[in-house]
């Protein structure tokens, strides 16, 4: 009866534990899957199986040699157990315990060795780029000066020959632990001894077979320590203990590496002597060797370098040290892509005449008037039309040429905010179903404005373009949610129509994302994301798909998980087609003698963690731009193209993966004309350059003519980052698309240097690096932001701009602080934005500071500003740039009309578009503010000021420009005035016939 009971109970708990497991299995497994149908989808399978293979035969491989070595020594230390164990209490306890494992020997046998085996696999397997790359390696064609060894050795063999050795050196230290547990617990090792009444027995604490094989175990610990030594002579190349960061010194080499020697050869005898002990009586020989390794370890590894470098070294370290710092110029400069950037000498003129300013358009007419950092607010508010689309925190710097007139210009896309949907929208079916993608590109000239706005020349719902787009939906970008189903009953929403209050739809027809069809596949997907709705919803089809892995750089990353990619992606209209643009990296830290640098850190500055993601804290010292790559916005094909062919590092993973990475030759060339020399590279070249500028050794230690990255002029905790500006260097005939920066002084923070790199085709990478003379002093970014902001009149129209001292309703932004070589000379030009706060305000060109050595103007306008700082015409290349709302006010009418110079339109944001009815109070309330501001700046204009009246009519100003906040976008918009989102959309339209693709 209880046979029955028990079998129909083990007929019920079977199944139920047989689909418990399962039920883990599955959920397990899902992501594993859902991974393999993403790389199926984008055709990148071969590096989810070359991985996933590789982590296998690491893990089984190493975790296999663990659970062996474990067990055997296990089951010899069993073996070699005592047959007899000489009675005592320490023994008579022991008893209890081999009592109760004898019995189960094999199962905590098979356990330990199991336990130990799969820590070690686990470990191994997250080393795959180590094995791949040690597999794979690829000669770097450069031997390091001191073993004269290829690159290759310390980039690729070297980091496998460590962790193997530390592999091996953990199985031995964990085989000598079990061991000495077991001999204890057997009786081949004993702390106590027998007693015959009171008297105690003397007999070997450690049976003769205990201490064969334990001696076996500590001469290997020896033989592994040797090895040690050994790679620690190559190690010396990346010793930081000289003058320089990275590098063997001095001390190093005539005494460090002498010492590793003389250890290695301690340490083999060593070894001997432990093997020798077997056949001896006692430890003494074993203790001897083991004490006389750590002595010579103290003494000749630490105490003997240490004499050197105090008493040899330090006396004389400019001539001891020369040949090294000229190994670390040489190795860090190659490692970087530097190795042929010289400074050239820029006699930087310290006056300009108007004549000279006018005579360089190249440079002038193309000044950057759009800070893509400061202006998103602006695009969203002119072109977000719908409220759930939105644009990133920061915008994209791009180049196009439209007509005969090539310029950059600002860009972005409108992509999918769901954040935008009302409380009530968001439901399941809505945020997955019905509001999928983003849609447009959208682009304004960085050199223009209109009316303190952007010029969006790209833009708009329907698209208008001067350049053809044939496909504008975005279903991959940097905001889109995680997953969105496509190909459904429900229809997607696809932005307005062209009739008023229109909406139009769409339905997904591309091949992007992983079919959804099957009831297996929705249930894998339902697990995945833990949402039932993939399952039970009625609205999937068999032609249903599911978009996920949206973000561009995470696509990228994961079909290329052997690349660092830059943090920005960006994107281009190319083909007719919106593709993101990514720029990737092959790093390693295994280059001799180059200097290594924190990624994350020298790649961090003011606009970094935004939407711009943040490098590892992982050390590198090579880094090659060596893959381009792009992500079609609507389908999510990704494509890597090999771009510098060349690299070694490269080459190891293409053979590692191989197809997998295009060859430059399919490059197109109107994808090539939009590639840009990518800012986290350039970042990391221009703090290397800051010291490696200087190649002569003597020169590099005295550390005379370092140069530092500016601080930012708006954040002095952060540096400033650099600027992409279409600008005409010295001795160029034409302008060209370049990445920008000044360099300051280490020891004055004075301007020293001016850095730039062009991304033309025909001349990309290309430095030019201007060296100040060190006789002229021209402050550096972040003084010359203190300079203008404390000049008179800069100071007297910021007071107007933002509405008097006790305002709150207005703030100012500053915008880019440009440093740009015009006409032999370093001029610094930084537009101003001004912005009503609350959330329907945005930023808008208010004016333009422009500065020359102690000449600071800040007017409406660049052309004015140019006029007043070198005088009259030096601004006429810019006249065509527009002014900044401070040129342009509303009439009664609500009509644009250009008010008297020197008047300022305080609050520009509230500014309507032309054809917009204001309400009478709105007027009103506009003519006030205008009024006031004209009455202030002709109290200031008198000599001297009439300070009373400018303070009547800061009071006057605060009171107008309170009243148009209650009135239009910071308050309660009148019923006859639209809100912001509704009328300021201006239609941009064609300017002229487009090429067939961007120039550079």
């Amino acid at each position: 009866m209880a046979r029955r009971l028990i079998v129909a109970r083990l007929r019920v708990i079977v199944p139920l534990l047989v689909l418990l497991v399962l039920v883990i299995l599955f959920v397990l497994l899902t992501p594993v899957y859902t991974d393999l149908l993403f790389y199926r989808s984008v055709n990148f399978s071969k590096v989810f199986t070359t991985v996933l293979w590789t982590r296998v035969l690491l893990f089984v491989l190493f975790g296999l040699v663990m659970a062996v070595v474990i067990g055997t020594n296990l089951v010899l230390a069993y073996r070699l157990r005592p047959p007899l164990r000489p009675l005592s209490v320490e023994q008579q306890n022991l008893e209890r315990y081999r009592s109760a494992l004898e019995p189960h020997l094999v199962a905590v046998l098979l356990g330990v060795a199991a336990l130990f085996g799969l820590a070690a696999g686990l470990s191994a397997s997250g080393r795959w780029r180590t094995w791949l790359q040690w597999v794979n390696g690829q000669k770097f064609g450069v031997s390091d000066p001191q073993f004269h060894r290829d690159v290759s050795y310390y980039a690729f063999t070297y980091p496998f020959q460590r962790f193997l050795l530390g592999f091996l050196l953990s199985a031995v230290v964990l085989s000598l632990l079990v061991t000495t547990i077991t001999h204890y617990l057997f009786g081949g090792i004993r702390i106590q001894s027998p007693r015959h009444g009171d008297v105690r027995i003397e007999t070997e604490r450690v049976s003769p077979a205990a201490k064969a094989h334990l001696s076996v175990l500590l001469g290997l610990l020896a033989l592994l320590k040797a090895w040690a030594y050994y790679l620690d002579r190559f190690g010396l190349v990346f010793s930081s203990r000289g003058v320089v960061s990275t590098g063997a010194g001095y001390t190093d080499v005539h005494a460090v590496l002498p010492a590793k020697l003389i250890l290695l050869f301690i340490s083999l005898a060593c070894a001997g002597l432990f093997i020798y002990n077997i056949f001896q009586r006692g430890w003494t020989l074993p203790l001897l060797g083991a004490g006389i390794l750590v002595l010579s370890a103290v003494v000749i590894g630490g105490i003997y370098p240490a004499i050197v470098q105090q008493l040899q070294v330090k006396p004389n370290e400019a001539s001891r040290e020369a040949p090294y710092i000229a190994r670390n110029i040489a190795a860090t400069r190659d490692a970087y892509g530097i190795s042929s950037v010289m400074p050239q000498n820029y006699p930087v003129a310290t006056k300009l005449t108007a004549t000279a300013v006018a005579s360089d358009p190249g440079t002038v007419s193309n000044v950057r008037l759009l800070d893509p950092n400061k202006l998103s607010k602006t695009f969203k508010q002119l072109q977000q039309f719908k409220g759930y689309y939105g644009f990133p925190d920061t915008l994209d710097i791009d180049r196009y040429t439209v007509g005969s007139t090539t310029r950059d210009y600002v860009v972005s896309v409108r992509e999918l905010d769901q954040s935008g949907l009302a409380p009530s929208q968001k439901n399941w079916i809505n945020e997955h179903l019905t509001y999928t993608h983003g849609k447009g590109f959208v682009a304004a000239p960085a050199n223009k404005v209109e009316g303190g706005k952007p010029d969006f020349q790209v833009g708009d719902l329907p698209q208008t373009s001067p350049f053809d787009i044939t496909e504008n939906r975005v279903y991959f970008g940097e905001m889109s949610p995680d997953y969105s189903i496509v190909g459904t009953k429900q229809q997607e929403i696809d932005g307005p129509g062209a009739a008023q209050g229109s909406t139009t739809t769409t339905s997904y027809t591309g091949d992007g994302g992983v079919s959804i069809g099957s009831w297996f596949d929705r249930a894998v997907f339902a697990a995945r994301f833990g949402e039932k709705n993939i399952l039970f919803s009625s609205d999937i089809t068999a032609q249903s798909r599911i978009l996920y892995e949206r973000n561009p750089r995470d696509r990228v990353a994961k079909v290329a998980p052997w690349l660092t990619l830059d943090g920005d992606p960006y994107p281009a209209v190319v083909n007719g087609r919106i593709t993101w643009i990514l720029d990737g990296y092959t790093t390693s830290d295994g280059y001799p003698y180059s200097e290594r640098n924190a990624l994350g850190q020298v790649t961090a500055d003011a606009v970094s963690g935004q939407n711009r993601a943040k490098q590892g804290t992982g050390d590198v010292n090579y880094i090659r731009n060596s893959v381009k790559a792009t992500v079609d916005a609507y389908d999510g094909t990704v494509t890597l193209y090999a771009f510098d062919e060349s690299d070694p590092v490269l080459k190891t993973w293409m053979r590692a993966f191989p197809g997998t990475v295009k060859p430059a030759k399919d490059i197109p060339a109107e994808l090539r004309a939009h590639f840009r020399y990518p800012e986290d590279l350039f970042k990391a070249q221009r703090d290397v350059l800051a010291d490696y500028h200087v190649t002569d050794p003597r020169a590099f230690y005295s550390q005379e003519d370092f140069w530092d990255v500016s601080p930012a002029p708006d954040d002095q905790n952060t540096d400033q980052p650099p600027f992409y500006v279409y600008s005409q260097l010295p001795d160029h005939k034409t302008p060209s698309f370049n990445l920008t920066s000044p360099l300051i002084s280490r020891r004055s923070s004075k301007l020293a240097a001016y850095v730039a790199v062009s991304s033309d085709p025909g001349d990309y990478g290309k430095f030019t690096v201007l060296r100040l003379p060190q006789g002229v002093t021209i402050s550096g970014p972040a003084q010359m932001q203190n300079q203008i902001e404390t000049n008179s009149e800069a100071a007297s129209k910021l007071t107007l701009w933002r509405g008097g001292l006790s305002n709150t309703t207005i703030q100012t932004i500053e915008g880019n602080l440009l440093t740009l070589p015009v006409a032999g000379g370093l001029v610094y030009i930084e537009p101003y934005y001004v912005q009503a706060r609350g959330s329907a305000g945005y930023p808008t060109l208010q004016g333009v500071a422009v500065a020359f050595g102690d000449n600071i103007a800040l007017e409406d306008s660049l052309e004015q500003a140019l006029d007043t700082v070198f005088g009259p015409g030096a601004g006429k290349p810019a006249a065509g740039a527009g002014s900044g709302t401070g040129a342009a006010g509303v009439d009664t009418t609500g009509t644009s009309t250009q008010p008297p110079a020197g008047s300022a339109t305080p609050n520009p944001s509230l500014t309507p578009a032309p054809g917009t009815t204001l309400s009478p109070d709105l007027v009103a309330a506009i003519g006030a503010a205008q009024a006031a501001t004209k009455a202030g700046q002709q109290a200031l204009a008198k000599n001297p000021p009439d300070w009373t009246a400018f303070g009547a009519a800061q009071s006057d100003l605060a009171k107008a420009l309170a009243s148009m906040s209650a009135l239009s976008g910071s308050g309660t918009p009148s019923p006859s005035a639209a809100p912001p989102s509704a009328t300021a959309s201006p239609t941009a339209s064609p300017r002229a016939s487009p090429t067939t693709g961007p120039s550079g």
